[in-house]
């Protein structure tokens, strides 16, 4: 995939950094731009050697959505082909909302729209303060319907409420104060913390991080009786897994696990 749409950084520590790289538009997404992504976590996901992602936007903004001179071209499409299309904006938020990995967002600026999809897909994030964030779809005369699982996920009906409908801009502490992100500092500080931030989440075994994940998922999905079964035979599959054994004699014998190593 061409730099055009977004870079895509393989680093140390099994680190993958993406990087959406449209900064003139805003890092707005397009078609092309969107089965990029796509195929990217797909590619993520094939390789074990890796153990977490970031995603953040070049210059001034983290994601501005849609790319509007790509959503008004829809008005020649079918039926049939708007809905595809749709699809395959679902199947980039799924994308990474279930990536095995941790997904950590760095907001170095504006999400808005679809851009706010993006990032209640992922796992952790960390915004500079000055950011800006809103469910603006409504000023447009439209509606923010394919990232509302996502985003309602994290933010819960009542704030869907406030905020969908009414399309207001929100600061970055409204943002945490709702759960879109997690921490706020300042944009002149925003990398160094985010690196301390992307070094305390790889403490994490990394097997351990993979289960975490999927743990939250099938608890969420299943009725309380299914759950007590579901996550004894868990913890009982993951205490005498090789990574949990190793993980706990490090702690008995006071030495760095061995995946801190790496």
């Amino acid at each position: 995939m061409s730099e055009e749409y977004f870079k895509f950084i393989k680093g140390k520590k099994g680190i993958v950094r993406i990087v959406l790289n449209r900064p003139k538009l805003h890092n707005a997404f397009n078609d092309e731009m969107i089965k990029g992504l796509i195929k990217a976590f797909e590619d993520i996901e094939n390789d074990k050697s890796l153990r977490l992602v970031t995603i953040t936007g070049e210059g001034k903004s983290f994601c501005a959505g849609a790319d509007l001179n790509w959503m008004k071209k829809m008005v020649n499409y079918s039926d049939e082909e708007n809905y595809q299309d749709s699809l395959m904006l679902a199947k980039l938020f799924e994308s990474i909302n279930n990536c095995s990995l941790p997904v950590l967002a760095k907001v170095n600026g504006a999400a808005l729209g679809g851009g706010t999809g993006v990032l209640a897909a992922c796992d952790f994030a960390l915004s500079a303060k000055s950011a800006v964030f809103g469910f603006t779809e409504v000023r447009l005369g439209l509606i923010p319907a394919v990232i509302s699982p996502f985003v309602m996920a994290k933010i819960g009906e009542s704030n869907a409420r406030a905020w969908f409908l009414s399309g207001i801009r929100f600061d970055a502490f409204k943002a945490k104060e709702m759960g879109l992100v997690h921490e706020v500092c300042p944009l002149d500080s925003l990398d160094g913390e985010f690196e301390a931030l992307v070094e305390k989440f790889l403490k994490a075994g990394p097997a351990a991080a993979r289960e975490a994940k999927s743990l939250i998922k099938n608890v969420l999905s299943l009725e309380p009786k299914e759950a007590t079964a579901f996550t004894c035979k868990t913890i009982s599959r993951i205490r005498t897994s090789d990574e949990g054994q190793e993980g706990m004699q490090a702690l008995l014998d006071k030495r760095p696990a061995n995946w801190l190593d790496k």
